[in-house]
């Protein structure tokens, strides 16, 4: 059977890679929610601590900047469009917009939670991405974990007094 011109054959099932593609675009959006309150949070954040967490969070959101290109890039990779607006975004994201300006340790609290609830997508996507074989997402579901959960473990570490 000839093949479309435009048809990919990466030894992925169309209908797993549209699953796959749909569960990163998932993993997207809170990554951008992520990246958008961390950004927010450096630029608002006083108190004390403002050196610490200013710098803190740059830091993240830099490195969270970085990823979203990484994740969209694999979608693409898959044959799917990444979602790019924040109206697309934002019905895919799990994490909620904080409203207003939180004091510096809220900021930290809010963050912990966005990282872990990015960590969370990222997770329920092996079963899907191990049946399909795809090793490359998986790698970068590897990494990604890595990130928020360490970031997420650094946050807490704020907390404790």
């Amino acid at each position: 059977m000839a093949k479309k011109k435009d048809s990919i054959d990466i030894g992925i099932a169309e209908d797993q890679r549209a699953r796959i593609a749909d569960g990163l675009s998932r993993l997207l959006a809170d990554s951008y929610s992520l990246y958008l309150m961390t950004h927010n949070f450096h630029w608002n954040v006083t108190g004390p601590m403002f050196n610490t967490l200013h710098l803190m969070f740059m830091q993240q959101y830099t490195e969270q900047w970085a990823a979203l290109d990484l994740i969209a890039e694999r979608i693409r990779s898959l044959g799917f469009h990444a979602p790019g607006t924040y109206k697309e975004l934002s019905k895919l994201a799990s994490i909620q917009e904080v409203e207003g300006t939180p004091k510096a340790m809220d900021m930290v609290r809010h963050l912990v939670s966005a990282q872990e609830a990015t960590a969370r997508t990222a997770r329920g996507l092996f079963p899907l991405v191990e049946e399909a074989s795809d090793e490359p997402t998986s790698d970068l579901l590897t990494q990604r974990l890595m990130v928020h959960e360490k970031t997420a473990w650094m946050l807490r570490s704020l907390l404790d007094e």
